[in-house]
């Protein structure tokens, strides 16, 4: 990690709660913390009127509360809970409702929440939950509404129309300020909603009643917007609160570089976040980029919240910014700002995600020492992580000191182990967390379900697995889509038998979609079962469904692949008909399947289809087929293919680059070939052997040898030169009468091991009579019979002008010729003992025989 993370813990204030921070995300929305982080904002020390100072200790703590009750609102903390505690009080103001029978008391089961307001706020929401006539509700406190009363009761309304209905009572009655409180209350509670066209009309009205936005206003326009997904709305409300001279205080702040966050525009983000810091222009479209490091003394007095530097933490997190994220850690621990759960959890998922497990140990530490104890949330993190890096110990390890913290694990922590435990096949693992989870009662879901079925076939527990899979199949809860994981997961390791009874078992549940019969029709295929696959997909519509542009592609590639041209087009047309194709893909898996075959016209045919349907080929279908037609030396069919490719404006690829080549190899197109090979050397793959070998070949028929040379030298320093290339550099070599350079690569051919097929034995053993080497050349001869190379015409006629100019007659070798034709083993015995008969003649320092 790019920061060392020695603190000084001294320098904290510790709170007594053993707990930090609420098991939330840093992406909590922050409108509820307006008040403290707007008074954090202040100065934190306050001037007596003797000149002394004063530690603003009351805010700081009431700050500290909220935060770790982020979804508590501020008015919890306003009230006195005695007066909460006072149930006399309480039912004497039940008692001023009229006597009309509508609410004579208040249930015993009234919110928990309304009580904690105290006063005469539990009474007015139950009579509001209770009685839809609204002057009917009201009545008994219609003269003695506060501002405060009135905010309470808006926010409280767990419908959008009620609390429109209840807001248009308000302005109607005309005895009630609604002031700016009360349309953030609602603009909220719209945008929640989204009911932009509501919201506007109330921002009209806004504007129309004079009623000026505040900070917290825009804050919470630019929120609701971002929330509903409409990021340019809620920028064009930025922009108007910059029009308007007014600065985004903390939370405004936050909410922007949480809308930029969530849209992956993290430089934005960053850019934002600096501007404001600097107090500089934050006009929409005047965001540029700012400088990498901000000048230390403008940021030095700037107080942010914990859950700003959480926000800015997660942001780099996200960004992939470990650097920065941790300059900014760095900084919150420099300004004494305690980090909670929240921040510790984000930097270690962080730290995490870029493999700085020692990091993570080390913040794991930190934690301890300012006594901010791991959440769920926390020790989840680490047990992904460290499943992840593959130490399924450590993560299980994690998952035990959980509970010894006293923490319950939730259903984050059970699938994620038990996923990786399914996925490394221990079973007995698997089994035990399974047992505690139905134990606790915890519900088991479809993703790890499938899992499951998995582990235990890949360990070879088919039984088990099908056990495992009536379970949840009997308890008929099963969706189709899990279902199709369980066809799936036996489909892929071959087991069609199990895969076909799940697909009748969601049959009789009467959930089967296209989704099953697809991956029912890819285990078939797996298995080779091709008339299966197609019997099944004919019936789909039996069933009620129809096949979709999977089922047509999965089986038309299955039957392609499996040398079934015939029948995959027969799909192919009913796809067509179905106006299911898009692209050529299908077309292209049929046409390869026919030239596999060699049925050159059936491919052409399609192809001529595939155009008529203007259906456009693409880079690969050519590649097919000028390949095909290159291999067939059907030059002119080839080029045509070519020059199609050409006027459709394609690009070529290394696929296509190695077929021209290839082409032009066997027509003699030394310019042409010589253009592609170039074209081949600049792209990312580069040429492959059988095109450098082709260029070797064309050099040398024109005895073009340094280029050749080139060619060769190249191929050697990267790995790519084999047994042809050498052999084919042998042969330019011998034809131009080089016998010393063609003697070397038949050296370096047998060192390396490449002297291994009947050419290119036959082409040394050709250099060294040609070169008058006669035991190289009989030893050449027994290497191949002892590699079981079976010599051809072309070897015995050499080695018959060796016997000729030692002194052998033709009529003795004709024999020899009559023995091998008669018997090929005696045979090739007879011509081994005449061969060894002239080397030991010859003696050790007569290699040549008067050759």
């Amino acid at each position: 990690m790019y920061v060392k993370l020695q603190l000084n813990t001294n320098s904290f204030h510790i709170f007594s709660s053993t707990r930090a921070s609420p098991n939330v995300g840093v992406s909590v929305s922050p409108l509820e913390k307006v008040e403290p982080i707007r008074k954090l904002r202040e100065r934190t020390l306050l001037e007596t009127s003797t000149g002394k100072e004063k530690r603003f200790n009351v805010i700081y703590k009431k700050y500290r509360v909220l935060e770790k009750n982020s979804d508590r609102e501020l008015k919890n903390t306003t009230r006195d809970a005695a007066k909460v505690s006072s149930k006399k009080s309480f039912g004497a103001k039940l008692n001023g409702l009229n006597g009309n029978g509508s609410v004579n008391k208040l249930h015993t089961k009234c919110s928990t929440k309304w009580g904690n307001y105290g006063g005469c706020i539990p009474a007015i929401l139950h009579a509001l939950d209770t009685i839809k006539d609204l002057d009917e509700a009201f009545r008994p406190w219609e003269d003695t509404l506060s501002n405060k009363e009135r905010s309470i009761i808006l926010k409280e309304q767990y419908s959008w129309e009620r609390a429109m209905e209840i807001f248009e009572w308000f302005k109607r009655k005309g005895c009630y300020e609604l002031n700016i409180i009360h349309y953030n209350i609602m603009i909220r509670i719209l945008g929640k909603e989204q009911q932009w066209s509501h919201l506007e009309c109330l921002c009209k009205e806004m504007n129309i009643r004079k009623i000026s936005p505040i900070n917290s206003t825009y804050g919470t326009l630019i929120d609701v917007y971002t929330k509903g997904g409409l990021k340019g709305e809620a920028l064009l409300w930025l922009e108007k609160m910059n029009e308007r001279g007014m600065e985004p205080d903390e939370v405004t702040m936050g909410i922007v570089v949480q809308m930029y966050k969530k849209a992956g525009e993290f430089q934005k983000a960053e850019e934002f976040f600096k501007k404001w810091s600097l107090g500089e222009s934050l006009k929409h479209g005047g965001i540029s980029k700012a400088s990498s490091r901000l000048e230390n003394d403008t940021r030095a007095n700037l107080f942010l919240s914990s859950y700003t530097y959480n926000t800015l933490i997660d942001t780099y997190g996200k960004a992939g910014q470990l650097k920065e994220a941790s300059e900014i850690f760095a900084e919150m621990l420099r300004k004494g700002i305690v980090p909670t759960t929240v921040t510790f959890n984000t930097m270690i998922h962080i730290c995490g995600n870029h493999g700085q497990l020692e990091e993570v140990a080390l913040l794991m530490q930190k934690m301890e020492e300012l006594r901010c104890p791991p959440d769920t949330r926390t020790y989840n993190i680490l047990i992904s992580l460290h499943t992840k890096h593959n130490d399924i110990n450590m993560a299980a390890s994690f998952f035990k000191r959980m509970k010894e913290d006293q923490l319950q694990p939730d259903l984050v922590s059970y699938r994620t182990l038990l996923y990786a435990f399914s996925i490394r096949q221990m079973v007995n693992d698997a089994e035990d967390l399974v047992s505690e989870m139905d134990e606790k009662g915890l519900e088991i879901d479809e993703y790890t379900q499938s899992a499951l079925t998995r582990m235990y076939i890949e360990a070879g527990m088919l039984e088990k697995s099908w056990l495992w899979f009536r379970r949840f199949h009997l308890a008929g809860n099963m969706t189709s889509e899990c279902y199709s994981a369980n066809i799936d997961a036996y489909g892929e390791r071959g087991h069609i038998l199990e895969a076909a009874k799940v697909f009748r078992c969601c049959q009789e549940q009467n959930k089967l979609t296209v989704l099953e019969f697809n991956v029912m029709i890819k285990a078939y295929g797996l298995g080779k079962n091709y008339d299966k696959a197609c019997v099944l997909f004919d019936s789909m519509e039996s069933y009620g469904v129809v096949p979709d542009i999977f089922s047509y592609s999965s089986l038309i590639q299955i039957l392609a692949s499996a040398d079934l041209p015939d029948k995959a087009k027969y799909y192919l047309k009913k796809m067509q008909e179905a106006g299911l194709v898009s692209d050529c893909i299908q077309y292209c898996a049929v046409i390869s399947s026919f030239v596999k075959l060699g049925r050159l016209e059936m491919a052409e045919e399609l192809y001529k289809e595939m155009i008529s349907f203007d259906v456009k080929p693409d880079v690969i279908v050519y590649g097919v087929l000028i390949n095909a037609f290159a291999d067939a030396g059907s030059v002119k069919k080839a080029i045509t293919y070519v020059d199609a490719m050409k006027r459709a404006g394609l690009p070529g690829n290394t696929v296509v680059y190695n077929s021209l080549i290839k082409l032009y190899t066997k027509v003699g197109y030394l310019r042409e070939a010589q253009e592609t090979y170039k074209l081949l050397q600049s792209s990312d793959v580069g040429p492959d052997a059988y095109s450098s070998n082709c260029m070797i070949d064309l050099y040398s028929e024109h005895s073009m040898v340094k280029q050749a040379e080139e060619i060769f030298v190249s191929m050697k320093r990267n790995g790519d030169a084999n047994e042809f290339t050498f052999a084919m550099m042998l042969c330019m070599y011998k034809r131009l009468g080089r016998f010393e350079e063609a003697i070397q690569i038949a050296k370096q051919m047998r060192e390396l091991g490449l002297l291994t097929d009947l050419l290119s034995f036959n082409n040394v053993l050709g250099l060294y009579v040609l070169d008058g080497r006669l035991k190289e050349a009989v030893g050449t001869f027994k290497e191949m019979v002892e590699a079981a190379i079976q010599p051809d015409d072309w070897t015995f006629k050499s080695l018959g002008i060796v016997l000729v100019k030692c002194g052998i007659s033709k009529r003795a070798i004709g024999k020899l010729e009559a023995t091998r034709e008669k018997d090929p083993k005696s045979g090739l015995q007879a011509w081994l003992m005449a061969l060894s008969t002239i080397v030991e003649i010859g003696g050790d320092d007569d290699d040549t025989c008067d050759l």
